[in-house]
């Protein structure tokens, strides 16, 4: 694990501070000095609020990279390519029905010479197919259309689990939960055939589901290890109880940004260790010759699982509970289980109530469900556009990968420098990345000119332009990962961590599952994926007027003013008294120095 390193470099604060002033680091000695372990006054009784350690932040940043091993290298790469090539080699050509994809490869020369040619005539006019459930799709779709389904459920999941995440213990043993598994699942793939491709699609399903509820977990730690970190206090006991109108960025987004953008570095440097460490793999298992060629990929996913799992562990060690207050259930005839998903939803309801009071919260909801969508189906209408339309290998598509990650931690740890060399509030570098991503779909939308087609190249008609397009995407969404979350962090109401960042996630997977799910519908119908950039290009732009208008300094004021409007929040928080009115537990607390 990299130690951490001067956290000036990563400051992002719009009023850059004196290099000498001790306060802005981040490294911490076990036990602070006695000075600084004057903690802010407690939200709800027995909150923990020991300060936080460089100890923590590790178990925060391993949790993390662990995850973001499995989202570069598993969703980012591998999983996609092996769900689609296990659906190729079960399925036929859509031409006949009968004529198997792939001949495996102890047929005679003869037999794999007649399929390959039929199969090339294919490419263009007879799709390679599959019939789950009785449905015709083909197999480049398969890996889309899973993803889809696997967006919307963990959509379903995270109303059921994530405001419970605010209550008693529960917020580090569900990350726990959700890491190990995801990793089960992921290394289980290796157990998959083509015969039973779709079983694949499950387990897919399952860690993406996994994935997505770590991430959301990770993201409640933040607001909280911010708040906690002595350099944060000290300076919210020096500011005046009423900030002017200058104060526009926070102690806690500033810290809690850099960690943020820290994190997404680190995880970036993991996964792209690990890619080609996958790479290499794969090589030497080419040489192999083993009769099915998703048996690499699916070697490929056991070894990406099995890092997940085991870069979670020192989580397990370092990263404190941070629990929230007691979560009490009333008696009720119902099992324990179903009295904890009627309080999730609820709770769910009840913070959707409250965001919708809160204008700034609602108008970054709006702007992140269409932006996420975006983000989403560039990402897998890249990968899906390698490999059908430029014919792009396995080894090629990764090395796509390792070029938009390697492009993605040059973005997460230059982006703070960026912001801060240009006076940049965290707002106008979101805006800044989402015009940088608009340059992907305009670029492949070039190729429609018949000026551009003649030449042969530019508007992606070559597979080598794809990489360039990569490195742009990765520097994005380097920016984009740490700063969208952390903004979001500074106008949601205190000591509703866990419930208000699992909307930020509902409305970021909720949307996922549109854009994905249309690209599929364009590549069974018009048998090309082009077309879907036009979609993407407006997509991508929808957002960017609605985030100009947010007010960050009056979105944290409405949050905490109507967090403060709330009753003392209780010991205890009881099903009955869910009503029109927020919970308790989610939002009567109170942030010192907010």
């Amino acid at each position: 694990m990299p130690t951490l390193a001067d956290p000036d470099a990563y400051d992002i604060d719009d009023h850059p501070s004196s290099s000498s002033d001790d306060d802005d680091g981040l490294n911490l000695d076990d036990e602070p000095e006695s000075g600084r372990r004057e903690a802010r006054t407690p939200r709800f009784p027995g909150e923990d609020r020991t300060p936080t350690t460089e100890r923590e932040l590790k178990g925060w940043y391993f949790a993390g990279l662990a995850a973001e091993v499995y989202a570069v290298c598993g969703v980012g790469s591998f999983a996609p390519v092996t769900l689609e090539q296990l659906a190729r080699e079960a399925g036929v050509l859509r031409s006949d029905g009968v004529t198997p994809c792939i001949v495996p490869k102890g047929s005679t020369p003869a037999a794999r010479y007649i399929v390959r040619s039929l199969f090339s005539r294919a490419d263009e006019s007879n799709q390679c197919v599959v019939y789950p459930f009785g449905h015709m799709v083909s197999s480049s779709s398969f890996a889309l259309y899973t993803f889809s389904a696997a967006v919307f459920v963990q959509a379903l999941v995270l109303i059921s689990f994530s405001p419970v995440a605010d209550y008693g213990t529960y917020r580090k043993r569900l990350l726990l939960t959700f890491a190990f598994t995801g990793a089960s699942a992921t290394m289980a793939m290796l157990l998959i055939f083509p015969s039973i491709y779709y079983i694949g699609s499950l387990l897919t399903i399952i860690a993406v589901v996994c994935l997505g509820s770590v991430f959301v977990l990770l993201n409640s730690f933040l607001p909280l290890l911010a708040s906690n970190h002595p350099t944060v206090t000290a300076k919210s006991r020096s500011l005046p109880s009423h900030p002017g109108p200058s104060t526009s960025t926070s102690p806690a987004l500033t810290l809690s940004t850099s960690i943020s953008s820290r994190g997404v570095g680190l995880g970036y440097i993991a996964a792209v260790s690990v890619q080609i460490l996958c790479i290499l793999l794969l090589i030497t298992l080419k040489r192999a010759h083993f009769l099915s060629e998703s048996t690499p990929l699916r070697i490929l996913l056991l070894l990406v699982g099995i890092c997940w799992a085991t870069m979670t562990l020192p989580a397990v060690l370092y990263l404190r509970n941070r629990p929230g207050p007691v979560l009490s259930i009333p008696h009720s005839r119902l099992p324990p289980f179903l009295q904890y998903l009627t309080f999730a939803w609820s709770s769910v309801y009840t913070t959707l109530l409250t965001a919708l009071r809160l204008r700034q919260t609602i108008l970054f909801l709006i702007a992140w469900f269409l932006l996420s969508d975006a983000i989403a189906t560039v990402s897998g209408t890249a990968i899906l556009f390698a490999r059908t339309e430029l014919h792009l290998s396995t080894i090629q598509v990764a090395l796509l990968s390792i070029t938009a990650t390697v492009s993605g931690i040059a973005g997460a740890f230059a982006w703070p420098r960026i912001s801060r060399a240009y006076a940049l509030e965290t707002k106008s570098t979101i805006l800044a990345c989402i015009l940088l991503m608009e340059i992907i779909p305009l670029y492949g939308l070039l190729g429609f000119l018949p000026p551009i087609r003649a030449l042969g190249f530019l508007g992606l008609q070559q597979p080598w332009e794809i990489y360039p397009l990569g490195v742009v995407h990765g520097f994005v969404m380097g920016g984009l990962s740490s700063y969208c979350r952390a903004f979001y962090g500074e106008i949601i109401p205190p000591g509703s961590e866990a419930a208000f960042y699992a909307l930020y996630a509902i409305t970021d997977k909720g949307s996922s599952a549109v854009g994905p799910a249309i690209v599929g519908v364009i590549v069974d119908r018009v048998g090309s994926i082009r077309p879907a950039f036009g979609f993407l290009a407006v997509l991508i732009l929808l957002p960017l007027p609605i985030v100009w208008r947010i007010d960050v300094k009056r979105g944290r004021e409405e949050a905490v003013a109507l967090s403060k409007l709330r009753v003392p929040v209780d010991v205890s928080v009881r099903l009955d008294e869910m009503n029109g009115s927020a919970a308790e537990g989610l939002l009567g607390g109170r942030r010192e120095g907010a």
